[in-house]
């Protein structure tokens, strides 16, 4: 466990040297805010609206930029290791390749979630000060959100993981970075609106709401629904209205997105010769 502390607090404090946790807590606090007190100027108004349609604003959002700065934190993990020919050094320590890998996850993971925490929770702050909204509510719906954001962003830190031990140039991984972004943020999506459009909407409804968990930007969607309680689902989401999972449920299907890319970067990176 020390191991895996000293491997986490190297990448921890690398991040930091690399001002990571300064842009991206910057980035979700700018955009939060945002979002909260002008997210409603289209209409005529400035200032907070409610919190419902925040919430679904702020989860919209951040189902686009939080994949995003997941896979640009972390996809040159591994691959720009042995470009640089430092990996072969790492090896010779007396760290498991697990221990290196679980390490490594564990830095880049603190600074996602202390970026998300910090720059989501400025948001909740400002809102409980300055609006009529009961504090304990909007701290509840915050922290839903946050830790379903903090799992969304671990998500693709272990997609960027495989992908970086997968291919032997940093330039490969950052464009197969940008092409698992696309894939799972906006062309899964495009896929079931086709499928309904071309079907005539005659397809099983709960085929649709199981290939929505196929998708973990969708499952993190679905969650910020379920917390602000939202009486209608927007986009492809509607599909999932006929009987979407449980919150516990989807938190935990969130986990298992986390955990399986991750088991499987392990696998790689424990078959691959230096």
């Amino acid at each position: 466990m020390n191991k895996i502390y000293i491997v986490a607090l190297k990448e921890f404090k690398d991040g930091f040297r690399n001002r990571w946790i300064i842009a991206i807590t910057l980035i979700f606090a700018v955009c939060s805010l945002g979002l909260s007190y002008f997210g409603s100027a289209a209409s005529g108004t400035l200032g907070f609206s409610s919190l419902e349609s925040t919430m679904i604003s702020l989860a919209s959002l951040a189902v686009i930029l939080i994949p995003l700065i997941a896979l640009m934190l972390a996809y040159h993990a591994f691959v720009g290791e042995y470009e640089q020919g430092t990996m072969l050094l790492l090896l010779t320590y007396p760290v498991s390749r697990l221990q290196m890998l679980i390490g490594k996850f564990l830095g880049q993971g603190t600074i996602l979630a202390l970026s998300a925490l910090l720059g989501f929770g400025t948001a909740a702050i400002a809102i409980v000060v300055t609006s009529e909204v009961e504090g304990s509510t909007v701290l509840a719906a915050f922290g839903g959100f946050i830790l379903s954001a903090i799992l969304l962003g671990w998500v693709f830190i272990a997609f960027a993981y495989v992908i970086s031990l997968t291919v032997s140039e940093k330039s490969r991984a950052a464009g197969l970075a940008l092409v698992t972004w696309f894939l799972f943020v906006l062309a899964f999506d495009l896929a079931l609106l086709a499928l309904l459009v071309a079907s005539e909407g005659d397809v099983n409804a709960q085929l649709l709401n199981n290939l929505l968990l196929l998708n973990p930007s969708d499952v993190f969607r679905l969650i910020n629904y379920q917390i602000v309680g939202a009486s209608e689902y927007g986009g492809v989401l509607q599909i999932a209205q006929t009987e979407p999972p449980g919150l516990a449920s989807l938190f935990a299907i969130m986990a298992t997105w986390v955990l399986v890319p991750l088991a499987i970067a392990g696998r790689i990176f424990q078959k691959r010769e230096i």
